[in-house]
C-alpha cells in the first residue's frame, strides 16, 4: 500500500512527528541514512529517549502505519526533518535539505505536498523550489511547498506536537492552505499562515530571543560573582517586580536550538544582528568561565589540603532531565576540563544516559559520595536529592541548590 506521508529524517523531531501521524491511522514512510536507526524502528522500538514515544511507535509499527527505511518511496506529502549543521565559521549547511530533497525529486507528482521542517537560513524553502522546478520543469507551480518549523520541548514532545500553536508559510497562497489542511488533521493549536520567508526567520527569531535573555541571566551571573552578591538571590528579587522576568543562569547554551539558530541570522545579517551576535559570545563565554572555575578550584584544594582533589562533574546534557547531549555546554565544560587533568580522580555524571563514547559514566550518587569537589552543571531532579550541607566544595552553575 503506497503510504501517505514520506518523512525524512527520524530524529529527535523527525521520529515522533512520524509516530503522531500514523498514530492518526495515517501509513507513514520515515526514511533515515542510518540503518540502525531503520532496523530499531522496525522493530517497534526507539533509539532516542522521549517521554511516551516508545508506545506510540510500538503502536504504529504494530498496526503497520508506520514503516523506516533508507530510501524514500511514492507518497502524496513528503516531510524534510534532517539537520541543518554548520560549515566553517557558524555559517549553516543546508545540503543536508538539498539531499533530502534531491532523494524525493524523482517521486514527486502533481498535486505533492513539500513541507519543510529543518530550521533552516531565510530563503531555503525558496531554493529548493527552484531546485525542485528546475530538475522537474514539468510539475512547475503544480506542487504545494510550504516550511512548517517545529517548536517543541525536549521531554514533552509528544504532547507539544499536538497543542503547540504552529506557523505555517508557503510559497504562495495556495500552499499555505495546502500545508494548513495537512497539519490541520494532527495539530490542536492553532494554525497561523504566513510566507515562506517569514516562517523561516520565526523561527529562528523564536530561539534567538531566548538566547539573548538567557545571555542577560549569564551575564548577571558574572558580574555578581565578582562583587560577591548570589546571583539566583537576585534574580529571584528582581522578578518581584511586576514587570521583571529575568530567566536563571546556567553553564552556557546548549541544544539543537537555541545555541545554534542565532547563527542562522548572524551568518546572513552579521552588521544587523549586534545584540544577537553579543548574545551567543556571552553564552559560549560562560562555559570556558565555568570551565576556569573549576580548574582554579582544584588548584586551591590542592594548595590547601597537599593533594589533588576527587571531581564530580554533574550532568552532560543540554538541559535537565533529557538524554539530549547536543550542543551541551556542559559537555564542553567536561572536555576543558579533562584536558586539564593531572593525575585526579574524576567522576563524570549523566543519569539519563548508560554510557558515551568518549567519558566513562559514574552513578551520581556513588559520584558525590567520593568527590571532594562537587560541580553542577545541569540541574536533574536527582540531584537535587543530594545533600546540601556537605564539607565538599559545591560549584553549582545551574541552581540546584539555589
Amino acid at each position: 500500500m503506497q503510504p501517505e506521508v514520506v518523512m525524512i529524517g527520524l530524529g529527535y523531531i523527525g521520529l515522533p512527528t512520524a509516530a503522531l501521524i500514523a498514530s492518526n491511522e495515517v501509513n507513514v514512510h520515515g526514511v533515515d541514512i542510518n540503518q540502525h536507526v531503520v532496523d530499531t524502528i522496525n522493530r517497534g522500538e526507539i533509539h532516542i529517549v522521549e517521554p511516551s514515544l516508545d508506545e506510540a511507535v510500538a503502536k504504529a509499527v504494530d498496526k503497520g502505519y508506520l514503516q523506516a527505511a533508507t530510501t524514500p518511496v511514492e507518497a502524496n506529502n513528503y516531510l524534510i526533518v534532517v539537520p541543518t549543521p554548520f560549515k566553517d565559521k557558524n555559517e549553516p549547511d543546508i545540503s543536508f535539505v538539498e539531499a533530502a530533497t534531491r532523494a524525493v525529486l524523482p517521486l514527486l507528482k502533481e498535486g505533492d505536498l513539500y513541507i519543510i521542517e529543518s530550521t533552516s537560513p531565510v530563503g531555503t524553502t525558496e531554493k529548493m523550489m527552484d531546485l525542485i522546478y528546475e530538475n522537474r520543469p514539468e510539475l512547475k507551480d503544480k506542487l504545494f511547498i510550504a516550511y512548517c518549523p517545529e517548536r517543541v520541548l525536549p521531554g514533552n514532545v509528544m504532547h507539544e506536537l499536538v497543542h503547540n500553536d504552529r506557523v505555517i508559510g508557503g510559497v504562495n497562497a495556495a500552499s499555505t492552505e495546502k500545508a494548513i489542511s495537512f497539519y490541520s488533521n494532527y495539530v490542536k493549536g492553532s494554525l497561523h499562515p504566513t510566507n515562506a520567508r517569514t516562517a523561516e526567520m520565526c523561527k529562528l527569531v523564536e530561539n534567538s530571543s531566548r538566547d539573548v535573555q538567557i545571555a542577560f541571566a549569564n551575564e548577571l551571573s558574572l558580574i555578581c560573582d565578582k562583587a560577591g552578591i548570589n546571583v539566583w538571590e537576585l534574580i529571584e528579587l528582581a522578578n518581584k517586580h511586576p514587570r521583571v522576568t529575568i530567566l536563571q543562569p546556567g553553564c552556557g547554551v546548549g541544544g539543537h536550538c537555541i545555541a545554534v539558530d542565532p547563527y542562522f541570522i548572524t551568518a546572513d545579517f552579521p552588521m544587523e544582528s549586534q545584540i544577537i551576535g553579543k548574545a551567543r559570545e556571552i553564552n559560549n563565554y560562560k562555559s570556558f568561565w565555568c570551565a576556569e572555575k573549576v580548574k582554579t578550584a582544584k588548584l586551591q584544594f590542592q594548595l590547601k589540603h597537599g593533594r589533588k582533589p576527587s571531581i564530580a562533574i554533574m550532568g552532560l546534557a543540554f538541559k535537565p532531565n533529557i538524554d539530549d547531549l547536543r550542543e551541551s555546554p556542559a559537555k564542553y565544560i567536561a572536555q576543558k576540563v579533562l584536558q586539564d587533568a593531572n593525575d585526579e580522580e574524576y567522576y563524570i555524571v549523566e543519569p539519563n544516559i548508560n554510557d558515551h563514547k568518549v567519558f566513562k559514566i559514574t552513578d551520581y550518587k556513588t559520584a558525590f559520595a567520593k568527590a571532594d569537589i562537587v560541580v553542577y552543571l545541569v540541574a536533574h531532579d536527582e540531584f537535587k536529592q543530594l545533600p546540601k550541607d556537605s564539607d565538599k566544595l559545591i560549584l553549582d552553575f545551574c541552581g540546584v541548590n539555589k
